[in-house]
């Protein structure tokens, strides 16, 4: 039983190391992507250009969000688990204020 567990815990770890480069990967390509989106609105005048930057941020950061929560899985030391809490924090307060702002945004854009 002993043995199930460890290949179970090996496989876990593997499959965790493979996921957060991929969703780190996610994450940037969508930044990137809202990024060039957002300046081509911003270029064409577009009113919705701050909005659909914001959205894009906002989606990004999740995934990026989404790897260091699965980073947690593999972190052995406290000295690690601190540094990624604290990365969870500070992507989290950012999503935070983007959805805040998106919100704000979204607002403004009804009024007119």
């Amino acid at each position: 039983m002993e043995a199930v567990i460890e290949v179970l815990e090996l496989v876990l770890h593997y499959l965790v190391e493979m996921t957060i480069p991929f969703f780190e990967l996610i994450g940037v390509g969508i930044i990137i992507a809202s990024g060039i989106r957002g300046f081509y609105n911003y270029v064409r005048r577009r009113p919705e250009t701050k909005l659909t930057l914001a959205k894009g941020l906002a989606m990004g950061l999740e995934f990026k969000l989404g790897s260091e929560i699965l980073r947690t899985v593999v972190v052995r030391e406290w000295t690690e688990i601190a540094t990624v809490a604290g990365i969870i924090a500070l992507r989290a307060a950012l999503t935070f204020l983007i959805h805040w702002e998106i919100k704000e945004e979204e607002k403004g854009s009804e009024l007119l």
